[in-house]
C-alpha cells in the first residue's frame, strides 16, 4: 500500500544526504508542471498535496536572495511567490540589494520575527550565519538556495536542513569549454566574474580555470578574473579598458552571468574585437534571447525558478508533514547547456517564462 506522506530518510551511512536530479527527471516534470513535477521526484500524489495545502493553515516564510535587480534573483522571486499562492504559502521577501551587510541586517530582524520556514540564497560565504543561528535555536526549518550561507560541512548545524543548488563548476566548465571550442583553443579571453566572496562566483572562476588550464596557447588578458560584483555597468567599463589596452585580437570572453555579457557586447561593434565568442552563466530570459540573436555564443542555464520553487515546496512540506533530518539533504539540479545548436533554445524559453516560472 502506497503512503500517502512523503517522508525524507537520509542515508545513514553518509554525512550528506545529496539528491542528484537527472536531466530526463527535470525536463519530465518541468513538462508536465515544476511543482507537480517535483512532488512526483519526492514520492508524492500531486492532487492530494495541493488539496491538502489549500485546506490547511496558511504558512508565512522568509525568503532572501542577493538582489532583486539581477535577472536572475527577479525571476526566483517571481517564482517563489506564484508556487506560494499555489500552495498556500505568504512569502515575504527580504531584498539583498547585493550588498553583503545590508542583507545581514535584514535577516538579523527578520530572525525575530515568527516563520515557519525561511529560505535564503546568501550575497557571501558567513554574512548570514548569526541569524540563521538564531532561527535555528527557535526551532525555524531553513532552506539554502544556490550558495553557501556557510562552508557545506557546517550548513546542517547552522540550522540549514536542506540545500537546493546547482553545479557551479560544470555550469562554468561548459559554458567555458564551448567558448574555447569555438576560438579553437588558442587566443585571448577575457574572464569577468561576480561577487569574489559570493560561493557560486568562486566556483565557477574555478571551472573556468579547469578548462584553461589545459590550453597552453590560451592567454586571460589582464592576468586572470576580473571581480565585478554583479554590477553590469563596472563590468562594461572593466571590459572596455581590456578592450582598449589589447593591441591583439581578443578571441573570447567568460562572464559569471549573462546580464554583465549582454552590458558588454555592445563594446565590440567596429572595434578589432568583433565577433568575440562571448558566453555567460544564468540562461534565463534575457540571455537566451542573447543566444537567439547572436549576441552570445551560449549559456549555461542556472534554474533560478527551479530552486525557488524548489525550495517553496520543500519547505512547506517540513512544516505540514512535520519532517525531521538528522543531516544535511543537498538537492543538486541540472544546468544544460544552451546553444543554437544545443536544440533546447525553445524550451528553455517557454520554461524561463515568468508566467510559467520553471526553470
Amino acid at each position: 500500500m502506497r503512503n500517502d506522506t512523503c517522508q525524507c530518510r537520509p542515508d545513514t551511512n553518509a554525512e550528506t544526504t545529496s539528491l542528484d536530479v537527472s536531466r530526463r527527471e527535470w525536463l519530465a516534470a518541468a513538462g508536465v508542471s515544476g511543482m507537480l513535477g517535483l512532488v512526483g521526484v519526492l514520492g508524492c500524489q500531486p492532487a492530494k498535496v495541493v488539496e491538502e495545502a489549500q485546506k490547511g493553515r496558511r504558512l508565512r516564510a522568509a525568503f532572501s536572495n542577493a538582489g532583486l535587480a539581477g535577472t536572475w534573483n527577479k525571476l526566483g522571486y517571481d517564482a517563489a511567490k506564484l508556487w506560494g499562492d499555489l500552495l498556500n504559502v505568504e512569502v515575504v521577501w527580504f531584498d539583498g540589494e547585493f550588498n553583503g551587510q545590508r542583507q545581514r541586517e535584514k535577516i538579523e530582524l527578520a530572525a525575530a520575527e515568527d516563520w515557519d520556514f525561511c529560505a535564503f540564497q546568501a550575497h557571501q560565504i558567513d554574512i548570514l550565519a548569526e541569524p540563521c543561528r538564531r532561527l535555528k535555536a527557535r526551532g525555524i526549518p531553513i532552506i539554502g538556495m544556490d550558495t553557501l550561507i556557510v562552508p557545506e560541512n557546517q550548513l546542517f548545524e547552522t540550522g540549514v536542513l536542506v540545500y537546493v543548488t546547482p553545479d557551479h563548476v560544470k555550469m562554468a566548465e561548459q559554458s567555458t569549454q564551448y567558448m574555447v571550442d569555438k576560438i579553437g583553443g588558442k587566443g585571448k579571453v577575457i574572464h569577468i566574474g561576480g561577487q569574489s566572496e559570493h560561493s557560486g562566483a568562486q566556483d565557477r572562476a574555478r571551472g573556468f580555470q579547469n578548462v584553461i588550464s589545459k590550453y597552453p596557447e590560451i592567454e586571460v588578458v589582464g592576468g586572470g578574473v576580473r571581480w565585478c560584483d554583479w554590477q553590469t555597468e563596472k563590468a562594461r567599463n572593466t571590459f572596455e579598458v581590456l578592450l582598449e589596452q589589447t593591441q591583439d585580437r581578443i578571441a573570447g570572453a567568460f562572464f559569471h552571468n549573462d546580464d554583465m555579457a549582454l552590458a558588454c557586447v555592445p563594446s565590440l561593434k567596429g572595434t578589432r574585437h568583433e565577433g568575440m565568442v562571448v558566453t555567460g552563466v544564468d540562461g534565463q530570459r534575457p540571455g537566451l534571447l542573447g543566444v537567439r540573436d547572436g549576441l552570445l555564443a551560449a549559456t549555461s542555464v542556472n534554474p533560478a525558478a527551479m530552486i525557488h520553487m524548489y525550495a517553496l515546496v520543500i519547505g512547506q512540506f517540513i512544516v505540514r508533514n512535520q519532517e525531521k533530518f538528522d543531516r544535511l539533504l543537498k538537492i543538486v539540479l541540472p544546468c544544460p547547456l544552451v546553444s543554437k545548436e544545443s536544440g533546447n533554445l525553445d524550451a528553455m524559453l517557454y520554461l524561463s517564462d515568468p508566467k510559467h516560472c520553471l526553470v
